[in-house]
């Protein structure tokens, strides 16, 4: 059966009934997981093993935001804290080698946690670059305010996860950074210059434009689109996202439930579609706005599919890990900046 152009959530540590019968009738692409879907190595495995035999597809991405810092899913007690990326930055300023090679340990180290559990897609990594007055929702997530740093960093992240068989996803497309609102809640406006932007937000995407998949940013960016935000502009998607910046890859969007956008859920998904976004993305696993979103959302076909079958024909194999050796080296890393 054909998928559809959209990623799930659900909402608990198993599938019920009606989240049975939903995904068997409507066959996502992919799912997401959230803190909600998280107790045990064994639970989770048994999560994403049942979701992928639903739907027929074992290789079927399994998403989730395995960050480090204030942004990870999976914690203790059955699985180690990591780093923020401001770490990385910090170690960065102090010898740009100290920096990447920890970005990249730490997110090796990520991913064999992911792969043991079967999660093949990563949410990483940022590229966005914020400013002082920005909103703290970036915050210490990002990897510095300076675009080549920002971009050198978040390609260290990637190959981490790459080098442990887990699929990167570059967000937040074109740039989170500027944001004075957390898009969660509302939606933030950007009336920072094209030429401005160009230079600094945009800038940091462009080296990593080869990425197989990017997630879009709930943000207005005035001088380009003054009335959508970057996930339902045509505008942006078509100039800058695929234009300046030069992204190919699979296109999805940041979570349709978020209060940035405006409308009906079934409203919310048909604007991102109409914009040009490959993939729609649900997570807070209400049944009825999985439903809606589902309406909405066509089979995966054309562009989409093709660039959809790339991402995932981009997953390798993983390398070989010690990972105590390579924990041991990402905590004396550590030492060296302390709590960012």
């Amino acid at each position: 059966m054909t998928s559809r152009a959209f990623i799930t959530g659900v909402s608990g540590l198993t599938l019920n009934q009606a989240e049975r019968e939903f995904l068997r009738a409507e066959q996502p692409w992919g799912f997401i997981l959230f803190k909600r879907n998280i107790d045990t190595p064994a639970q989770v495995s048994a999560l994403v093993k049942e979701m992928r035999h639903i739907v027929g597809a074992g290789d079927a991405p399994v998403l989730i935001d395995q960050e480090g810092g204030r942004v990870q899913r999976l914690g203790p007690p059955h699985w180690p804290v990591y780093p923020p990326g401001a770490i990385f930055s910090a170690l960065y300023d102090i010898e740009p080698q100290l920096g990447l090679t920890a970005a990249r340990l730490s997110n090796r180290l990520i991913a064999a946690d992911l792969a043991d559990l079967g999660i093949n897609v990563d949410c990483l990594p940022l590229a966005d670059v914020p400013v002082a007055d920005a909103d703290a929702v970036i915050g210490n997530r990002a990897y510095g305010t300076e675009p080549a740093k920002v971009a050198a960093i978040a390609r260290a992240v990637t190959e981490g996860l790459e080098q442990g068989g887990v699929l990167p996803v570059l967000k937040h497309i074109p740039g989170h950074g500027r944001a004075t609102a957390d898009s969660h809640h509302q939606l933030p406006t950007v009336d920072t210059a094209k030429s401005e932007l160009e230079r600094t937000d945009f800038a940091a995407f462009q080296p990593l434009a080869d990425l197989p998949m990017a997630m879009t940013a709930h943000v207005v960016f005035s001088a380009l689109d003054p009335v959508h935000p970057a996930t339902t502009s045509a505008t942006i998607i078509a100039q800058v996202i695929r234009g300046v910046i030069g992204f190919q890859g699979l296109l999805m969007s940041d979570d349709v439930s978020m209060n940035a956008l405006a409308g009906s859920i079934g409203e919310r998904t048909a604007a991102i579609v109409k914009a040009g976004c490959d993939m729609v993305l649900h997570c807070n696993g209400d049944i009825d706005e999985m439903r809606a979103v589902a309406r909405q959302t066509p089979e995966l076909t054309g562009t989409a599919l093709v660039r959809a079958k790339r991402a995932l024909a981009a997953r390798r194999a993983p390398q070989p890990l010690d990972r105590q050796a390579a924990r041991a080296e990402l905590d004396a890393l550590m030492e060296r900046v302390g709590t960012v």
